[in-house]
């Protein structure tokens, strides 16, 4: 019998390396792939409680979330996914330290130049384009503007997003897009209808996330895409994002997959 181990660094019962490949093979094999979300949000947390455990600084908790991401896009790339939404700075966020978040912004950059290096993917930016360094900014905007060689996934990238702020955007946008074009805005609040909102979204054009997780074993949705996730399944896991597996995404996925969808109360 092979001995359990106790991770040092979730607090999860862990297994021998290769009891690991097994389940995991098991897992895959009896994933229905009929049941496979075609969006995914994901709440990325918990980098600075691990960099926390290993008394290492924050900045190295910030980058080994930063490299678990792109394993993650390979993850939803073998498995059919074709949107994945990632929520990586918040509104809130932008309240820390100057000296935290000038690290965090040198790494999300270096995340988009690799996501750039990718040809199967294709970038949208999600946010307020105008609270991030113009290197930053600049960035998103010229991988936003990006055709890729062959589109396999579709990643939102939400950087200075807060999901309040998207839906008072989305407003916004729609009531200069109605005075452009010379209709009465008293006709149009008579009208108006969830669609026309959901036209002015970060997200338009796209389908609402099927499935939205969220890391850290936190349990709420902090602003994340508060509109679009009214009918999505929600998926809690204790993992800290940097030790967030594949087996624990296929569990995520199990899950899903055994959920019977219901729209409406």
């Amino acid at each position: 019998m092979y001995e359990r181990q106790e991770s040092q660094v979730s607090g999860r019962v862990e297994l021998p390396g290769f009891l690991y490949g097994y389940y995991e093979r098991r897992l895959l094999k009896d994933l229905p792939r009929d049941r496979i979300p075609r969006h995914i949000g994901v709440m990325v947390d918990g980098n600075r409680r691990w960099a926390k455990q290993f008394n290492a600084p924050t900045s190295q908790g910030h980058q080994a979330g930063a490299d678990k991401i792109h394993e993650f896009l390979g993850w939803c790339q073998e498995l059919g996914v074709k949107v994945v939404t990632l929520y990586m700075l918040s509104t809130d966020n932008m309240n820390r330290s100057s000296e935290e978040l000038d690290l965090l912004m040198g790494i999300i950059a270096n995340t988009l130049d690799r996501l750039d290096e990718d040809a199967n993917i294709s970038v949208h930016a999600m946010g307020a384009p105008e609270l991030l360094p113009d290197y930053l900014a600049e960035r998103l905007n010229k991988l936003t503007a990006r055709t890729p060689v062959r589109e396999k996934i579709h990643v939102n990238v939400a950087v200075g997003y807060g999901g309040r702020r998207e839906i008072v955007d989305a407003v916004r946008e729609l009531l200069h897009d109605a005075v452009a074009k010379g209709m009465d805005i008293s006709k149009l609040a008579d009208d108006l209808s969830v669609d026309d909102i959901s036209r002015f979204l970060y997200t338009r054009g796209q389908p609402d996330p099927d499935l939205v997780i969220r890391t850290s074993g936190e349990q709420r949705l902090s602003g994340f895409l508060m509109w679009q996730s009214a009918y999505s399944e929600f998926y809690f896991c204790e993992a800290l994002w940097p030790a967030f597996r594949k087996v624990d995404f296929l569990r995520a996925l199990r899950d899903y997959a055994g959920r019977q969808r219901r729209f409406g109360a």
